[in-house]
């Protein structure tokens, strides 16, 4: 299996400044989110995404999101398993600096 490709919440933080449109998966707990989530992100979390792989599409690159990197991984596993294009963005949540929704 391919190494898991990762983004840092700076580079993140500075697309989203740039317009760039980026698709922002976030794995958390509904608790979690609560909380905040980066703007545009979809929450999806980590226990349901078999189930919910029908909203995501192939040729689309995702960038999966947790609190601290871990579960958005484990995503990023799971989902290059099943052909998806996802980045990991490391140190999730607790490292993220930009806006919250």
């Amino acid at each position: 299996m391919s190494a898991i490709k990762t983004i840092s919440p700076f580079e993140v933080d500075n697309k989203l400044k740039e317009n760039k449109q980026l698709n922002i998966i976030d794995v958390r707990e509904d608790d979690e989110v609560r909380n905040g989530m980066i703007p545009g992100a979809k929450h999806i979390a980590l226990g349901t995404i078999p189930e919910r792989l029908n909203e995501l599409d192939h040729s689309t690159e995702y960038i999966m999101v947790c609190r601290s990197g871990k579960r958005s991984e484990k995503a990023c596993e799971y989902l290059q398993q099943q052909g998806f294009n996802v980045t990991n963005m490391s140190g999730g949540m607790m490292l993220w600096q930009g806006e919250v929704q």
